[in-house]
């Protein structure tokens, strides 16, 4: 949750956020690079938790009223994408742009999840096997049109920021097709067996290692192979670094079989080395991943808000600074060092309200709690 708003900061501040890829290995630096790329960790490691969860949620609950809370959640999720996200992102009541981003790839998934707990846990692995290894077979179809797919395709599989007008200056952006964050929290679902509290927590942390090293290990083996689970293949450039960062630079959109391997290998490897930290530092971190949907929608907020603040400082014209085509501006910004400022400022502000939030959440029973 931490390490996530530093890329949001850098969409609204960066003075290069508008212009270029920060992945872009002809523009980009390798700080610039990093920052970008680090935070790949997070939407995939988000939603599978979530499916780790919702594991753990029913082992409390019956098939059915587990069905029926993820559905109902999932439901919740998109609006919550469509009404409250977006307007963070825009700041205008007209709605000229409907972004779908991670919060409502999380929700399609929590009510796929939702229908299909009520079948067999080794059903549930196989078709979060066959989604996570094998969805890189549409990637082929997709290359033969030159990714012009349509909305419905876009919307399951493609995605890719495509943008769809539906009204005049009304549109969506279609950020994250769902079907392969599906299959990542279908897997966590399933890995929410091995933190039944039955299961040994050297046991545990064993098999976590293990198959956290294994995702690590294919993505070496299909990086050097180069021929399938990323639409783009890694290639040879200027010097040894910037081939590296070639070599690192999978597909997020949709999320490749090799970002998946190289992004939850390590989150899993990390979960099984820090079971058992308990310090001042995990301390303060545990409290933003408490609150994790509150912390989302109002870290957006607030740093919008700053934004605004900043651009009134520095003088800008009142007329650029609420517009209704797109939230970011393209001639003006931080440099990287400031976006760290204000990321680290973000940070310090969002503690206290993720700490009041949750200690709300800790001695109130109210029913919509459970949804937020």
């Amino acid at each position: 949750m931490v390490i996530m708003a530093i890329d949001h900061v850098r969409d609204f501040f960066h003075d290069d956020a508008y212009a270029h890829n920060p992945l872009d290995l002809q523009t980009t630096t390798p700080q610039l690079y990093f920052t970008r790329w680090i935070t790949h960790f997070c939407a995939p490691t988000f939603l599978f938790l979530a499916g780790t969860s919702a594991y753990l949620m029913g082992l409390k609950k019956t098939k059915a009223e587990l069905s029926s809370f993820l559905i109902k959640r999932g439901f919740w999720l998109v609006l919550v994408e469509v009404g409250i996200v977006t307007l963070s992102v825009t700041f205008s009541l007209v709605y000229p742009v409907l972004i779908l981003q991670v919060i409502w790839a999380t929700g399609i998934s929590m009510i796929i999840l939702g229908l299909l707990v009520r079948f067999p846990y080794g059903v549930i692995l196989i078709i979060a096997c066959c989604v996570i290894f094998g969805h890189n077979l549409l990637d082929y179809p997709e290359a033969a049109h030159h990714y012009q797919v349509g909305f419905w395709w876009d919307l399951i599989h493609n995605g890719r920021f495509t943008y769809y007008s539906y009204a005049n200056n009304h549109g969506i952006v279609i950020v994250y097709a769902f079907l392969p964050w599906t299959g990542i929290m279908l897997l966590g679902y399933c890995f929410g067996k091995i933190y039944e509290p039955a299961v040994n927590s050297v046991q545990r942390r064993k098999t976590l290692f293990v198959i956290g090293a294994a995702f690590i290990l294919l993505f070496v083996l299909l990086r050097l192979i180069n021929a399938y689970g990323d639409p783009f293949p890694w290639t040879a450039q200027r010097n040894k670094l910037y081939t590296f960062l070639s070599y690192m630079n999978v597909n997020k959109y949709p999320p490749t079989l090799m970002y998946t391997c190289i992004t939850l290998g390590p989150a899993l490897i990390f979960l099984a080395l820090t079971e058992k930290v308990r310090n001042n530092f995990s301390s303060i971190l545990i409290i933003y991943g408490r609150v994790p949907f509150f912390y989302y929608v109002i870290h957006f907020y607030l740093i919008h808000t700053l934004n605004i603040l900043l651009l009134i400082f520095v003088g800008w014209p009142a007329n650029d600074i609420l517009i209704t085509h797109f939230p970011f501006r393209p001639q003006f910004g931080l440099h990287l060092w400031g976006v760290y400022l204000v990321w680290l400022v973000v940070i310090a502000i969002m503690y206290p309200l993720c700490k009041w939030y949750n200690e709300y959440k800790n001695t109130h029973r109210q029913w919509w709690l459970s949804y937020v």
